[in-house]
């Protein structure tokens, strides 16, 4: 029998000023867990549901292991909890796994908190053998996050920051580029990020004519399909990223689209963001 309670919080971690780590005891979800789905949580009784992608799993300790960017509402909540304290709901593994069978090189490009989804897909990769390329993007060194744990699953790491005050300066196209140039054939690239950051390897893997999946984890809101929120078009067809995917072929998802769409929401988080920030002040003072 074990010490911990359901979802109850085993591990907490800073990785930087606005992302946190944290372990779960949930040993059903851990059984089942594969890398690119992810799981639906509500901090407490009256808390909404978000989805966060699955960026670890321990089957034999039972834990699963997720990663946040503390944005809105709900990640400053959940942030707020502390290690022994139990999340309400926490339920999964929804979505669809990424695809790595037959693999034998492949990128995968993360870009910011995008590479805690990433970093299981790799380690993935690596266990079965595949040549992997990890290509991490932050916009400085401040921000930069798992460099340490991508070293011991890839055959290479290429680190960028947008000033150059870590790895590279420049771009993670750039990095891209380069290693495809210097003669690199990749079965796949996979990325995954910002959209915009998606959008330009795809124009790029595109230009080489190189297989290239990318997640529409952004854009996911309900995490099941019901409030349609996360539809994209993709190859001219609707899609819903929780449902459908949330990995699918880059070169057909209308990223111009799903840009404008994300930014439908920016003023109701921001909002949201202040009346809790505001209520947590409170119950500090």
């Amino acid at each position: 029998m074990s010490a911990y309670k359901l979802n109850e919080i085993i591990s907490k971690k800073e990785l930087n000023s606005t992302v946190t780590q944290m372990e779960i005891y949930s040993p059903y979800i851990a059984k089942k867990a594969e890398p690119g789905e992810f799981i639906i949580l509500r901090v407490d009784e009256n808390g909404e549901r978000i989805p966060l992608t699955i960026a670890g799993y321990n089957r034999e300790e039972g834990s699963v292991k997720i990663i946040f960017q503390i944005v809105g509402a709900t990640t400053m909540l959940l942030n707020n909890l502390q290690v022994g304290e139990v999340i309400h709901d926490f339920v999964g593994p929804l979505g669809k796994k990424t695809e790595t069978e037959g693999l034998k090189k492949v990128a995968v490009v993360g870009g910011g908190v995008g590479c805690a989804i990433a970093l299981p897909i790799a380690e993935k990769l690596h266990n079965a053998g595949c040549e992997v390329h990890a290509i991490i993007g932050f916009r400085n060194k401040d921000l930069v996050i798992l460099e340490e744990e991508f070293e011991k699953v890839t055959a290479e790491v290429h680190l960028m920051t947008d000033d150059g005050s870590s790895g590279t300066k420049g771009l993670v196209t750039d990095a891209l580029e380069s290693l495809i140039n210097a003669g690199n054939v990749y079965d796949e690239v996979i990325a995954i990020g910002p959209l915009v950051m998606m959008k330009f390897v795809t124009l790029l893997t595109k230009k080489y004519n190189i297989k290239t999946i990318v997640s529409m984890n952004p854009i996911m809101i309900d995490g099941t399909g019901m409030c349609g929120c996360c539809r994209l078009t993709v190859g001219g067809k609707t899609k819903f990223a929780c449902v459908d995917g949330p990995d699918f072929d880059g070169f057909q998802v209308d990223f111009d689209e799903a840009i404008s769409r994300s930014k439908s929401y920016l003023e109701f988080e921001k909002r949201s963001r202040e009346k809790m920030c505001n209520l947590l002040k409170k119950e500090v003072n």
